[in-house]
């Protein structure tokens, strides 16, 4: 358009005009999106044989153990002048609560609360329910040790762009439950960001993002998850004896721990426990191979109450000392 005959008010305008329609067309050009990848599919002979590959790879059986979450602090300095007490407390179960949902996403572990425990008794007491909860193969504790955000930017001509950024770090911890000794710590990191950006004040605008707080920490327990379930996994499974009569043995744990019909599991007697003079900790000497077992069925709904009904197929069970006798998984069997 011919700008010349125009009043200079209008001829600056369109002339400013003009160079925003320019900026926005150059930035949309510069950001133009990859061609689409399409996935490549495998010949019929090759997707048959890899199906096929797949079919003679034995299901691995994992016995699930027994895992409990326990306290969980904020100990961060963020939003200490503006939150109370109630509210920093709220960020450490924040930690407590992502974990156990990873944990239980792997499908490996029974996750047992503890930080609601009261709230737990006080269900099992209103439905008449006696006894002690299932104990732990281990104690998990930690904290939410850093914390924090800031927002990054950057200005062109004509445009803008903002970042947000948060990062948080946890520390995890392991301990026996049996001696209260922490025998595993390791610490994770992870970051959450969200980005904007205006050409020639046209685009999104950002406000506080929320979110961006639960993905760092959900990043930063993800983190060190790999490393905290192969520690966990070193513990040994075990589980104890019911009942025995004869060759058949009923042991707690059924198919919510992994056990299944046919599967193999090792009878074994516990060592003599004594307590040493070096540490002032009770040690169990190692335990003695008795029998192998084999599981015909399964009972039960839950943890509380579900068990297995097996048969002894190799050794023979001693006359004495049965309350010192449980399974273990067996060693390069089923």
């Amino acid at each position: 358009m011919n700008v010349e005959g125009l009043q200079p008010e209008t001829r600056w305008w369109w002339i400013l005009r003009s160079a925003a329609i320019g900026a926005a067309a150059l930035a949309s050009a510069c950001a133009s999106p990859a061609p689409e990848v399409k996935p490549v599919e495998a010949p019929p002979a090759v997707a048959a044989a890899q199906a096929a590959q797949a079919q003679q790879i034995p299901d691995t059986k994992i016995l699930k153990r027994k895992i409990a979450i326990g306290r969980f602090t904020n100990e961060t300095l963020y939003g200490r002048a503006l939150l109370s007490g109630a509210q920093l407390d709220a960020m450490g179960r924040q930690v407590g609560d992502t974990l156990s949902t990873q944990l239980v996403e792997t499908n490996k572990f029974i996750v047992l609360e503890r930080p609601d425990l009261a709230a737990i008794n006080n269900e099992r007491a209103l439905a008449g329910i006696s006894g002690k909860l299932p104990g732990a193969n281990a104690l998990i504790v930690g904290s939410l040790t850093e914390f924090g955000r800031n927002t990054e930017g950057q200005s062109g001509f004509l445009s803008k762009t903002k970042k947000q950024v948060a990062r948080a770090k946890v520390n995890l911890r392991l301990v026996d439950p049996r001696t209260g000794v922490v025998f595993f710590a390791a610490n994770g990191t992870g970051t959450a960001s969200t980005e904007t950006a205006t050409v020639a004040g046209f685009g999104s605008k950002s406000a506080y993002d929320e979110t961006l707080n639960d993905r760092a920490i959900a990043a930063a327990i993800g983190d060190v998850m790999n490393e905290l379930v192969n520690k966990l996994e070193e513990k040994p499974w075990w589980s104890d004896i019911l009942d025995a009569t004869g060759k058949q043995i009923v042991i707690s744990g059924g198919k919510l721990q992994g056990i299944l019909p046919g599967q193999q599991l090792a009878l074994m007697q516990r060592g003599k426990t004594i307590v040493s003079r070096q540490t002032g900790f009770p040690i169990e000497l190692p335990p003695t191979p008795v029998g192998t077992i084999q599981v015909v069925e399964t009972f039960g709904t839950n943890v509380t109450d579900e068990g297995s009904v097996a048969v002894l197929t190799q050794g023979k069970l001693p006359s004495k000392g049965r309350d010192t006798l449980f399974v273990a998984e067996k060693q390069g069997g089923q």
